[in-house]
Formats: C-alpha cells, sequence, structure tokens
C-alpha cells in the first residue's frame, strides 16, 4: 500500500493510498491519513510516493508525542488510583483487600489500522474492550445489535471524515464525508440507551461535526475548530472515563488535557466515571 504526500499542501500529512476511482478521465485517489483520522481525494498527480527515511522520521516524531501523552495519562491513572485506595481504606489501613472494575469499551472503527493501534493501548493500560471493524456507513444498522451484545459502558463511535468547503459552510452536515454516519449511528445508541451516564459515548474523526454530535446525544466529540484529531485521541478520552470512579464527574478539560490534539479537536460535557470498586478481593476460594 503506497504511502504518500500531497505537493499541493507541502506534503504536510503522510496518507494511504485505499482506493483510486476515475473521474471525468482522470484518476483520483482516495486517501486515508495515517496518523490522523482524516479522508482526502486528490488528482492522481498531485501526490507524491515519499521516502522510507521520511516516513520513519514523521513516524518517529508521532510515537514520540503518542508515549509523552501516555506517560500523563499513567501518572493521572496513578493519582486516580491512590485517591481511590485512601477512600477505600479510609486512610487507615492499605491491608483491605478491594478490587476495580474499569468500564467495557466498545470501540467501532472505520478503519482496522487504527482500530489494532486503539486496542493495542486498551489492553497496555488495563482496559476491556470489543473492536468491531465496521464501514463507516454501516454503523447506525449495527450498533444496536452490537450494544445489545457486548452491553459496554462506553462506546466509541470513529472512522474518518473531512469538511469539503465546496459541499457548504462549516454549519452544513451535507459537507461532510461521514459527520451524518456518526450522528445517526449516535440517535440509534440512544435509542438503546438513553441516559448520558449509563452508557457514555465518544464519536467523531477528522474536522467532524462536534455539534450535530453533541445534540444528537454523545458525551464527547470531535471537532470544535474543524481541525483534524489523531488516532489514537479517543482513547485518552475514553480511558479517562474508563478509570473515574462513578460517583466521580469529570471535569472537561481534564479529560482533553492529555490529549495529541486539545480542545481545539475535541470536547464534551460533563459526565460521569464508570469505575466501580468492590471487596473483598480473593485470590482462591478457601473451604
Amino acid at each position: 500500500m503506497d504511502i504518500v504526500g500531497r505537493l499541493s499542501y507541502n506534503c504536510d500529512i503522510i496518507f494511504r493510498i485505499i482506493d483510486i476511482k476515475v473521474e471525468n478521465n482522470k484518476k483520483i485517489a482516495v486517501l486515508y491519513g495515517e496518523d490522523f483520522r482524516l479522508i482526502a481525494d486528490a488528482p492522481y498527480e498531485d501526490l507524491i510516493r515519499l521516502d522510507p527515511q521520511e516516513i520513519q522520521k514523521r513516524s518517529k516524531e508521532f510515537r514520540s508525542l503518542e508515549e509523552q501523552s501516555l506517560e500523563l495519562f499513567r501518572q493521572d491513572i496513578s493519582l486516580i488510583k491512590e485517591k481511590q485506595e485512601y477512600e477505600v481504606t479510609r486512610g487507615y489501613s492499605k491491608e483491605l483487600n478491594y478490587f476495580q472494575i474499569p468500564g467495557k469499551v466498545l470501540h467501532l472503527d472505520g478503519d482496522p489500522s487504527y482500530l489494532k493501534k486503539c486496542t493495542d493501548v486498551y489492553e497496555k493500560i488495563g482496559i476491556p474492550v470489543y473492536g468491531v471493524h465496521c464501514n463507516e456507513k454501516e454503523m447506525a444498522n449495527k450498533v444496536g445489535q452490537l450494544i445489545d451484545y457486548y452491553r459496554p459502558d462506553i462506546l466509541v463511535i470513529t472512522g474518518h471524515d473531512a469538511y469539503s468547503k465546496a459541499k457548504g459552510t462549516v454549519s452544513d452536515l451535507n459537507a461532510y464525508r461521514h459527520s451524518r454516519d456518526f450522528v445517526q449511528t449516535v440517535r440509534e445508541a440512544r435509542k438503546k440507551v438513553p441516559h448520558l451516564d449509563q452508557l457514555v459515548i465518544f464519536a467523531g474523526a477528522c474536522q467532524s461535526h462536534f455539534e450535530s454530535l453533541i445534540h444528537a446525544g454523545a458525551n464527547f466529540a470531535s471537532s470544535p475548530s474543524r481541525i483534524n484529531i489523531h488516532a489514537l485521541d479517543p482513547v485518552y478520552i475514553v480511558a479517562k472515563i474508563s478509570f473515574t470512579p462513578f460517583m466521580d464527574r469529570i471535569n472537561v478539560w481534564d479529560v482533553l488535557r492529555n490529549t495529541l490534539t486539545g480542545e481545539k479537536g475535541l470536547g464534551g460535557i460533563e459526565t460521569r466515571g464508570v469505575l466501580r470498586t468492590g471487596m473483598p478481593y480473593k485470590t482462591e476460594i478457601t473451604e
């Protein structure tokens, strides 16, 4: 699969060519962002195959950003766990055996490679996840059945998106590649679980119609400033929710500050966490 850049954009984003189509006797490439959840069309002659060393250099830079963000998140989780330990034991003793159940995640993704990246991070930090690759246009028809089957605490609806100025204004939902599909999927999910704290939903991708997604029933969404979001941004938001106790409200800025995109690309509404604590914890049953 060719990795390319667009000459007219000074190769600012690395893309994968996923399809070639012909329009008016001209070859048009359909592109997926390699690190951003962006889909784009480009004339074939505007593309240049990137040098392997350049790809490696850019990938290294992004991996460094990902690791920094992940480390900040791990520090957050450590603080949450310390607070939980204090509250569970009332600060007197650390000898009480207790267990914690983080929120289960159902992650629908229109891109199988991004889905794999995301599930790898979920597993690294100990979040139970069910990943399902699903074309954006098919998500609305499948989400209800998937919710019934997996019964998640958190639902992620993402993939690729893009705003096209040629199709309409920024406020026009029809000017977006997949925002309407994401909105309809959120609505179908809310038919199953209407309460915002019984099923927490993240929805959207690069440049998605943020306001429509929130009004449809998403707790968190992209993209308030219609910018590109990183492939792993949904994971960092969801992980914070999964490890926040269900009696605690989540400050939206606390969720956004460790993402790679920040408040320009991501936003949301006040939401409760989904972590639950129980006791006693027994490694084995004795008679």
